[in-house]
């Protein structure tokens, strides 16, 4: 009797654990749990003794694939990452593949990613062959972060944008995280926060570029500037005139219309008074005259309204013209009254120097010329001269016809010399008079002897000597001549 030797395997154990009895142990549906080595003990009363061990090696197709990501953490745009692929298998798998979503992007157990960016962002799952068979690991996602991009903003009004209504603008941008902290810029000046701007009543001030500055943890950008191109009716109208200073009769003047509109105002109106006069942003006023002169507004007009500018004036500078002279008192003058001559002139400036001619002698300065106890001297032709820096002129003569009472009387007597008995002898009476005598009367001594301003005598005799005198008469008064002596010679 001996204890059992040359013990073959029938009877099967794994590792030290026991696993069954008999000496057939039978495994149906092995799987990769029952890989390892195992042994069969054999047992009489004698003793008992192992078995050699023997492996079990399960060939099996892939199982718990897995991925795995390094660094581990927050991934930032710029950062090279690594993917791992590991599986269970045998034997060990030596074929693996890479997807993004549905789409193969690499091969083998690594799959790195150099300057990784936004556009690696989601899902990859790998992919384990052996030659049993083939497995997907779970999805895994790669959520890559980075600064804003592709910042937008968009205008709420679509359209024209017309002063007093509301505008909202809008800021979008790409990031990762999403920007949660906007600011706002017009040109370069700040003007607000928030995702939203928006600008009720709006006014042709806002008209500009905004931009939207979007900021996350990673950076900041700008968007592309917008335009808010706001429409207003004209305003701020206004008036040049050219050239600028003093205008004098005969320039050349233009008038230019400048308005504040949008869109610009094409449509302009030009007055004068209230009384419409031309058209367009220019108007010319070539060889310009005092009728030109006054107040002159220009209206502007655009699609969305109109407005009239502030009156300018044209004052046109103009030499002294209609020059005209009154006399007070109107109507007769006579020696001893007192005379008023006015002049009055039309120019631009008014006239401050005035000259008075009788004939072509001065007698006088300012617009007033005045004569107390006027003679029959002062009748005549008078003129007033009139003068501005811009020029002179001469008005038409007035006549002053003082009127007085005869004097100066004188007779003279034809034919002069030696009167003898039987001559014919004519006296003639002269006189001085405004209006002229029409009235003469002759004494002999104190005594009438004719009327008329001749006195004939005909066949004259010596009864005809003496002194005669005439007298001169009209409506002003009368007045005696000097004493004229005939003496008649007898034969």
């Amino acid at each position: 009797m001996y204890p059992p030797r040359n013990v073959s395997v029938s009877i099967s154990a794994s590792g030290g654990t026991f696993v069954g009895s008999g000496r057939i142990y039978s495994i149906s549906k092995i799987s990769s749990d029952h890989s390892g080595e195992y042994k069969c003990k054999s047992i009489n009363k004698y003793g008992e003794k192992y078995s050699d061990p023997v492996t079990l090696d399960v060939m099996y197709a892939q199982k718990n694939i897995s991925v795995s990501i390094s660094p581990s953490g927050e991934i930032v745009e710029g950062d090279s990452v690594t993917l791992s692929c590991s599986s269970d298998s045998n034997p060990p798998a030596l074929n693996f593949s890479w997807f993004k979503g549905g789409t193969f992007v690499g091969s083998g157990r690594i799959y790195n990613i150099s300057k990784i960016s936004s556009d690696h962002s989601g899902e990859y799952k790998c992919k384990s062959i052996n030659k049993h068979g083939e497995k997907y690991s779970d999805n895994v996602i790669l959520n890559i972060m980075y600064p804003p991009r592709s910042v937008s903003v968009s205008i709420s009004a679509s359209g024209e944008i017309v002063e007093g209504v509301s505008v909202t603008l809008s800021c979008s941008s790409d990031s990762n995280p999403p920007a949660l902290n906007f600011t706002w810029s017009k040109g370069g000046t700040f003007v607000g926060s928030g995702r939203i701007y928006s600008i009720s009543n709006i006014s042709s001030d806002h008209s500009g570029e905004y931009k939207c500055k979007s900021i996350n943890k990673y950076g900041e950008k700008y968007s592309d500037p917008v335009t808010l191109d706001v429409m207003y009716a004209p305003k701020n109208i206004s008036v040049s005139i050219s050239p600028s200073g003093e205008i004098t009769e005969g320039d050349s003047v233009t008038l230019s219309c400048s308005s504040d509109s949008n869109p610009p105002a094409l449509n302009f109106t030009w007055f004068k008074g209230g009384t419409f006069v031309g058209s367009g942003r220019i108007y010319s006023i070539s060889n310009i005259s005092s009728d030109h002169s006054g107040e002159y507004t220009c209206k502007s007009r655009n699609e969305h309204g109109e407005k009239n500018s502030d009156n300018v004036a044209l004052n046109v500078m103009y030499p002294p013209r209609n020059i005209s002279v009154s006399i007070s008192p109107s109507g007769e003058i006579k020696e001893g009254d007192s005379v008023t001559l006015n002049c009055s002139s039309d120019s631009n400036p008014p006239v401050l120097n005035f000259t008075w001619f009788k004939g072509g002698t001065f007698v006088g300065s300012g617009r007033i010329y005045s004569i107390s106890n006027i003679s029959s001297d002062h009748s005549g032709e008078y003129k007033c001269k009139s003068r501005n820096k811009h020029g002179e002129k001469l008005s038409d003569a007035v006549t002053l016809d003082v009127m007085y009472a005869p004097k100066n009387i004188s007779v003279s007597i034809s034919p002069s010399g030696e009167i003898t008995e039987g001559d014919s002898v004519t006296l003639s009476c002269s006189s001085d008079s405004n209006p002229p005598a029409l009235n003469f009367t002759w004494f002999k001594g104190g005594t009438f002897v004719g009327s008329g301003r001749i006195y004939n005598i005909s066949k004259i005799s010596s009864d005809h000597s003496g002194e005669y005198k005439c007298t001169s008469n009209n409506k002003y008064g009368e007045k005696y001549s000097d004493a004229v002596t005939l003496n008649v010679m007898c034969e």
